[in-house]
C-alpha cells in the first residue's frame, strides 16, 4: 500500500527509501538489519523467560471461552484447527514470496485477471 514507517531503520537511511517484500534485503544496511534481528532475539528471550505465564494465561482463556461451555469441543481438535490455519498462513506467505522471486509480482493473480499491481 505505500504507507512506511516514520524516521530511519539505520543512521541516514529512512524507511521511506525501503523497497517492498524480498526487495527490502537488497535496500536494507548492515545495521538496519542487526537491529531487526537484535529485536526480534529481545522478543524471544522476554517470551522465554515468561512462557509458563503466557501458557497458562492463554489455557485459563481457552476453559473460559463462550463456545465451550455451549458446545463440548475437544480442545485438542480446536488447537489442531488453529495450528493448521497457521500453516496455511505460513504457505500462502512463501507462495507470495516465490512468486515475487519469479518475476517480481507476488500477486500474480491480479496480472490473471487484468488488473496488475505495481511493486517495486
Amino acid at each position: 500500500a505505500g504507507i512506511r514507517c516514520g524516521g530511519d531503520i539505520a543512521l541516514g537511511v529512512p524507511f521511506t527509501d525501503m523497497k517492498a517484500g524480498l526487495g527490502f534485503f537488497d535496500t536494507i544496511s548492515g545495521g538496519g538489519l542487526a537491529q531487526i534481528i537484535a529485536f526480534i532475539g529481545a522478543l524471544e528471550l522476554g517470551f522465554g523467560l515468561r512462557q509458563a505465564e503466557i501458557e497458562e494465561a492463554c489455557e485459563r482463556y481457552q476453559e473460559n471461552f463462550p463456545i465451550s461451555s455451549v458446545v463440548p469441543f475437544d480442545i485438542d481438535r480446536v488447537s489442531g484447527i488453529e495450528l493448521n490455519n497457521g500453516r496455511a498462513a505460513q504457505m500462502g506467505i512463501l507462495a507470495l514470496m516465490v512468486h515475487e522471486k519469479l518475476d517480481n509480482n507476488p500477486y500474480i493473480i491480479n496480472d490473471l485477471l487484468g488488473s496488475p499491481v505495481p511493486f517495486n
